[in-house]
């Protein structure tokens, strides 16, 4: 049924040809980016954090999605570059006094200019919606257009006076190739400060077993004031330790001063001497002795005979 009428079907209701691919309306794209969070997809409002790819997030949404360890958790591409706060900047964004998108009620008998932002250069001007390109620094997060750092070129930032190199410089909302660029950037950046952390633990983990054999040596004060005395009566070896004074006499009573320890070393040596002196005499005297007594006895045998 049907083709009965006398209707005359055409080629392209018969065929069917490859779908045209459906583009997307640019404005909206650029609203979606611009004014929307890239996390939660709800209006930007302030406090307002860019991650190191140049997206713009709502801080709140961040803090959320980071405290969310729940299994059932949903991986989002937008967000599984950040581990952590210290991930994202931010933003320290410039007011436009020419917006009044939230100061008056839409009604819908009015024209919204969607090129309209809430927020401007600080140093040109432009409007940031997307139809220029921005930049952030991660030193400071102040914004500008990339034309205000091209053609004002300095190595310090143009609203609060720090310092930035051109490593600190991230494009908001950039292309593909601007993305690549920052995705290689983030990944030596990290790859760097862990080895940093590396480094630094290995060098404190050498530095306690030195400090340990610090402590456990004994220090020159020590080995200065540590004096040898043997006791008369057991002739074992005593260390007394003194607290020397600035004058070099004892402070504290009871102790050995330096003096006395010279005398009692020479006397420990004279004792020594005398000993081995002593024992060296008995032994000749004894051979002398026993000598003269065998002379003797010959002479009274023989005088016997």
């Amino acid at each position: 049924m049907g083709c009965d009428g006398g209707t005359i079907p055409k080629r392209h209701e018969l065929v069917k040809g490859p779908r045209k691919v459906e583009k997307v309306d640019k404005n909206a794209e650029l609203v979606a980016r611009w004014n929307y969070c890239a996390l939660s997809q709800e209006k930007l409002r302030r406090p307002i954090v860019a991650c190191e790819l140049g997206r713009l997030y709502n801080k709140d949404a961040v803090i959320e999605f980071l405290l969310d360890k729940s299994p059932d958790k949903t991986p989002v591409e937008a967000a599984s570059h950040i581990k952590s706060i210290k991930n994202v900047t931010e933003l320290n964004l410039v007011d436009n006094p020419a917006w009044t998108g939230d100061k008056e009620s839409i009604k819908g008998d009015k024209y919204d200019d969607i090129q309209s932002a809430c927020f401007i250069c600080p140093v040109v001007g432009l409007e940031m919606n997307g139809r220029h390109r921005f930049c952030f620094l991660r030193n400071c997060g102040c914004v500008f257009s990339e034309r205000a750092l091209k053609e004002i070129k300095s190595e310090v930032c143009h609203k609060c006076g720090v310092p930035f190199q051109e490593e600190d410089v991230i494009v908001l909302n950039g292309n593909k190739e601007d993305v690549e660029a920052l995705k290689k950037r983030m990944e030596d950046r990290r790859l760097k400060s862990k080895l940093e952390k590396k480094s630094k633990k290995c060098k404190s983990t050498e530095s306690a077993p030195r400090q340990d054999i610090t402590e456990d040596a004994p220090g020159p004060s020590k080995a200065k004031n540590g004096k040898d005395c043997i006791n008369s009566s057991s002739g074992e070896r005593q260390i007394i330790f003194t607290k020397s004074s600035d004058n070099g006499n004892s402070s504290v009573p009871g102790k050995v001063s330096k003096a006395a320890s010279t005398t009692t070393k020479r006397s420990i040596a004279d004792s020594e001497k005398s000993e081995a002196y002593k024992s060296i005499f008995t032994s000749h005297s004894s051979a002398k002795r026993s000598k003269e007594e065998c002379s003797n006895w010959v002479t009274h045998t023989a005088y016997y005979f």
